[in-house]
């Protein structure tokens, strides 16, 4: 068993590394600005799509706040976007829509440079080619909406609380749908709803004790930065790392809409990221459902959408079963190294960075240690620093330790 003390170290650890995680707000801003511009450009006067009034919103880790650099400088940062459209030309199909927004994003030579090829639902823009545009590629999801929508987004993502989350489903283009080319009524297009589940994972995240940010903000076209998250968003930050070292870039990885939706159902309102990951992880397995499918003739692993209960994120693994072998092989290495982090942490800090360099990375523990040491060492300059009796643990209890160096950090001369 872990004393308070120790908790409340790796804690303070976790909750450093998880800054190291994120994109920095220079990053960020950088971000919005360019999916902005990108914006403008498809509702400029002379568009194609004008009257239809488009606009550009973050989805996905963007706009949930789960957002993680990549393990290599030179890789990708992923931008997941919403391009919707108040209306359409009553004739135009899926593919129309989809036809016109490529059309109208080619006509600027800068982003026709950008453009990746078409996707299954989506266009790919990528910026990493010019290097004042920072390392990102950005992908957006054409789809219809109506004028009220802006309204009723609004009013969801203000409201204290909010279940009605069918009223903000989208209706997209999906280029493998059987009507992709041929039918014009948007009833029968496929459905997404990423605010929806948006709205659901802010009901999970928020502490009812914590407003530490506006949440109507979160789904402005430019949005705020996070600078404090909340415990649940830094602990899928660091499920998220976990994941990325262990399979290296894998396209058989576990999918992060799998990982976010069991952290989030699994998470009990812990108010810090030590607790958060020992609850979910302690937890997740629950919401891992077997289902009979009647079309296969055998039982299924099931991961509910929570804003659509018919959809199953895991409904990949049935084709691809190399997934479902993967994602178990996570769950149980995330386990093991997580109670292997706690154990270790009972023989000081030294023994804790090697562990945790093998599961999180060692540039980024290297880093997070590093910071930890220097926040450590001027709260010692300011006489703040006192150690537990007994336990050796450094933190705001206990008796006053004399300044000296630690951490590896200089004593100023």
């Amino acid at each position: 068993m872990l004393t308070l003390e120790q908790k409340k170290e790796l804690n303070e650890i976790f909750e450093e590394l998880t800054r190291n995680l994120d994109i920095s707000e220079t990053e960020y801003e950088l971000a919005v600005k360019s999916y902005g511009a990108v914006g403008e450009w498809l509702s400029k006067k002379g568009s194609i799509l004008s009257k239809y009034k488009p606009e550009i919103l973050p989805q996905g880790s963007f706009l949930l706040g789960t957002v993680i650099k990549p393990i290599n400088d030179d890789d990708d940062i992923d931008i997941d976007l919403v391009c919707q459209l108040k209306s359409k030309e009553g004739y135009w199909t899926q593919k129309d829509l989809k036809q016109n927004v490529g059309f109208r994003l080619k006509e600027n030579e800068t982003y026709k440079k950008m453009s990746d090829k078409e996707g299954r639902r989506c266009w790919t823009l990528k910026y990493r080619e010019n290097s004042n545009s920072g390392k990102y590629h950005m992908d957006i999801l054409p789809a219809i909406t109506n004028d009220a929508y802006s309204l009723l987004l609004e009013k969801a993502f203000s409201a204290s609380t909010y279940e009605d989350f069918e009223k903000l489903a989208l209706r997209i283009t999906d280029r493998e749908s059987n009507n992709y080319d041929n039918d014009p009524n948007i009833q029968n297009w496929l459905k997404s709803n990423p605010f929806g589940y948006a709205r659901w994972f802010y009901n999970q995240a928020i502490i009812t004790t914590r407003k530490m940010f506006s949440l109507n903000e979160s789904i402005k076209p430019v949005p705020k930065y996070q600078k404090n998250k909340l415990p649940l968003q830094r602990a899928i930050q660091i499920l998220k790392r976990h994941r990325d070292i262990m399979f290296n870039g894998d396209e058989n990885k576990p999918i992060s809409i799998i990982i976010t939706t069991l952290a989030a159902k699994a998470y009990n309102q812990e108010d810090n990221v030590f607790d958060a990951l020992t609850t979910i992880i302690g937890n997740m397995r629950k919401y891992i459902e077997k289902k009979y499918d009647y079309k296969k003739g055998k039982y299924i692993y099931f991961i509910a959408n929570p804003v659509n209960k018919e959809e199953n994120f895991a409904d990949k693994w049935i084709e691809h079963p190399i997934r479902e072998k993967y994602f178990f092989k996570w769950l149980d290495k995330l386990e093991t190294d997580f109670s292997n982090i706690k154990e270790n942490s009972k023989g000081g800090l030294n023994l804790l960075t090697e562990v945790m360099k093998k599961t999180f990375g060692e540039n980024l523990i290297k880093k997070t240690f590093s910071s930890y040491g220097e926040k450590k060492n001027q709260l010692r300059k300011e006489g703040l620093l006192k150690m537990s009796k007994g336990s050796g643990i450094l933190g705001n209890v206990g008796s006053k330790i004399k300044n000296h160096n630690f951490y590896g950090a200089k004593e100023e001369e």
